[in-house]
């Protein structure tokens, strides 16, 4: 039997005026997800444990069927561990995102999260300035993939709180700065990081071009390296891969035991290679029993509030993702697939919430059967069918 998941990040949504009172994947045309609800099963997840911020790392670990109460640790050192970044007991990881922060009447507002998309080439120019500048014995900084970067603090402190900067997109930055013992010192990073970037050629040119100057970092998400049993052993199964464009993923799919498999083109957002990542499934199918195949386009859409993009992410997973890899999977024996997202992203919001998501689930053999109409929120509530706490979902994948 082979297992697969495929991960539409953020897809799940709140009713939308413009759409006639539907969420996007009402509104959408998702022809493969919904025969999947049709022919298998539709339930409700809830992938973010009580009392856990509704972030991706905690979310998509109990995807995984790992229980975040017993193995988070944050989100950084999953990060780390993708990026190749060995972590000491003592060591704190920390998230780093490139952003552009604008003045307006006395205060510094988050304008975007993402530095306008900044390259990774120009994003790697501007990490390994803060490297040459600020880094050393007790901080070093690591480029990573466009705006996502990461920090680590030797002998680091973790008493500290944080706010997600996509949390809090077009608001003033006041009052959600790192907060706790050692917070002095990462804002006064941020300061230096700030300096260092008004002039440098990389915000200049990109200004020339009209395009969001990368700014100002912004720390979050930080942790220490957590442990975490294997899938092979967990599970059973002989062996998996994990496909993303998003370090935090990669990293979740070495802890749990994964070969992380790179897709050209593979870029985190609408213009991902979509097709790529299904055709990697199907081929890492034929030598492992698992696939994670995990889409970040909804939610970075999301995340900016452009409904259209929305759309269009979630119609292309549908086609280019689900229908691709379901037109592959009956070459290769039995299988049981189940698509979802890791936690709503509600457009008009342009964060995420802790809602339970929809999913629906498919056997080849006919184990598994449901009544579903189509793929929603509104018919996953509908069918009663409830998983929680959601990293069980898993083991009723892979029936373990």
């Amino acid at each position: 039997m082979k297992y697969v998941v495929l991960l539409g990040d953020g897809m799940s949504d709140e009713p939308i005026e413009e759409l006639g009172g539907k969420t996007p994947l009402e509104h959408a045309e998702t022809p493969n997800m919904d025969r999947l609800a049709r022919e298998g099963e539709c339930g409700l997840a809830h992938t973010v444990a009580e009392g856990f911020h509704p972030g991706s790392d905690v979310a998509n670990l109990s995807v995984f069927g790992y229980d975040p109460a017993l193995c988070y640790s944050g989100r950084s050192p999953l990060e780390a561990a993708s990026m190749g970044i060995e972590l000491a007991p003592e060591d704190v990881a920390f998230r780093l995102n490139l952003v552009t922060l604008t003045p307006n009447y006395g205060k510094l507002y988050m304008d975007d999260f993402s530095a306008g998309h900044i390259t990774t080439e120009e994003a790697n120019e501007l990490v390994n300035c803060l490297q040459n500048e600020l880094g050393g014995d007790e901080f070093n900084f690591y480029p990573g993939v466009s705006y996502r970067h990461l920090m680590v603090w030797k002998n680091g402190r973790d008493k500290l709180e944080f706010v997600p900067p996509h949390d809090i997109s077009d608001q003033p930055i006041d009052g959600h700065l790192p907060k706790g013992d050692g917070a002095d010192e990462l804002i006064s990073l941020m300061t230096s990081a700030q300096m260092l970037f008004s002039q440098h050629p990389v915000n200049t040119s990109r200004e020339s071009e009209r395009k969001l100057p990368a700014n100002s970092i912004w720390l979050w998400g930080h942790g220490r390296a957590p442990r975490m049993e294997p899938m092979t052993e967990r599970f059973g199964i002989s062996g998996g891969a994990v496909i993303s464009a998003v370090d935090l993923i990669k990293g979740i799919g070495i802890y749990a035991g994964l070969e992380v498999i790179n897709v050209p083109g593979a870029t985190g957002y609408i213009d991902t290679n979509y097709k790529g990542k299904a055709d990697a499934a199907l081929e890492a199918l034929k030598q492992g029993d698992f696939v994670y195949l995990h889409v970040e386009a909804p939610d970075e859409a999301a995340h900016s509030g452009s409904l259209e993009d929305k759309l269009q992410a979630i119609e292309s997973f549908d086609r280019d993702v689900v229908g691709r890899v379901l037109d592959g999977l009956p070459a290769l024996g039995d299988f049981r697939v189940v698509v979802l997202p890791d936690h709503p992203t509600p457009v008009e919001r342009k964060t995420h919430t802790a809602d339970p998501v929809p999913f629906a689930m498919f056997s080849s053999d006919g184990s598994i059967s449901g009544s579903s109409r189509s793929y929603s929120e509104s018919e996953a509530a509908a069918s009663g069918l409830v998983v929680n706490p959601g990293h069980l979902l898993m083991s009723r994948l892979i029936g373990r």
